[in-house]
């Protein structure tokens, strides 16, 4: 290719990256050294900047609070990075006015190759959830790794449907990660708690906003269906299998794949509390298993369990 359709190729590379910059509705900025090389207009706005200022070739100390802040960041950056890791943080903030406010920073590297060289940071306004991650009842209710219902509010929420007169069928799935501690023991319990944080939203994207998405313990889902009869439940358990074994883990370098297996239970008269309910669920996943794994298996009855093939 000749010098000139080079530099053409260039420009053309240049001008779609700016405007799709302009166009982006999300906070992006491409960093080199401690200097902003390019940001979005969403970048822009998010720190108080607009037409008559740009933070593109400022130094990124001007959206930090303090010397020590902006120094410890890129301390922290530049390590991470050097261990293969991207950087996912919450910082405070400050916008070209003063006002402060908390955002989450996740930041990698433009070329993994080149780990200390220009690197890609989004930021996104976390100050409202945050605030309610802080309070008692947030946190009496969710589980701090994966930001869902615990077991605790999970059980609580069943409860009300244990035993109901409501004529409405209601199911609960129960998902265990198929060989999960290969991937704490091969990559790090931090890259762990990452994917089970990743994992959890990929399952809330995959059900009703009326359901709820919990995690149990460890590696452990439950998922709690109103208003959905058994049928059904196999249904959205199959879709669920599906996405979970063409779910890739993307942590840094870490590169990673892996299956679940599901059990499907129906409330129904012979389950009579939360435990019963749970018992039921946890003895199919464990049935799901002991077939291999990346399986769906249907609690029927004491002992009874039906395939769905996975």
């Amino acid at each position: 290719m000749s010098s000139a359709a080079t530099a053409s190729t260039d420009d053309s590379t240049s001008a779609r990256l700016r405007a799709l910059l302009v166009r982006a509705p999300t906070a992006v900025a491409f960093v080199s050294g401690q200097r902003f090389e390019l940001v979005s207009e969403e970048f822009n706005h998010l720190f108080g900047h607009g037409d008559d200022s740009d933070l593109s070739g400022q130094n990124t100390r001007a959206v930090h609070t303090t010397d020590l802040a902006h120094a410890g960041l890129h301390e922290r950056a530049a390590a991470a990075f050097a261990a293969g890791r991207p950087l996912d943080e919450e910082i405070e903030y400050v916008k070209r006015d003063g006002h402060r406010f908390w955002g989450r920073l996740q930041a990698t590297p433009v070329n993994w190759d080149i780990p200390a060289g220009e690197s890609l940071w989004i930021v996104e306004d976390v100050t409202t959830a945050r605030a309610q991650r802080l309070q008692p009842t947030w946190t009496a209710k969710h589980d701090a790794v994966t930001e869902l219902a615990n077991r605790r509010e999970f059980e609580r929420r069943l409860a009300e449907h244990v035993g109901s007169r409501r004529s409405e069928p209601v199911s609960v799935l129960w998902l265990d990660v198929d060989k999960f501690a290969d991937v704490v023991s091969g990559m790090g319990p931090e890259v762990g708690d990452h994917f089970l944080y990743g994992l959890g939203q990929m399952l809330i994207s995959k059900v009703r906003a009326s359901d709820l998405v919990s995690r149990l313990e460890d590696d452990h889902f439950a998922i709690l269906l109103p208003d959905c009869d058994q049928h059904y439940a196999q249904i959205i358990a199959e879709k669920i299998r599906a996405a979970v074994a063409a779910y890739r883990l993307r942590w840094g370098l870490h590169r990673t794949r892996v299956k679940a297996s599901i059990g499907v239970v129906q409330i129904h008269a012979t389950l009579s509390t939360v435990d019963a309910v749970l018992g039921a669920g946890a003895l199919a996943c464990t049935e799901a298993k002991a077939a291999g794994g990346d399986s769906v298996r249907v609690f029927v009855s004491a002992g009874g369990f039906e395939e769905l093939a996975g």
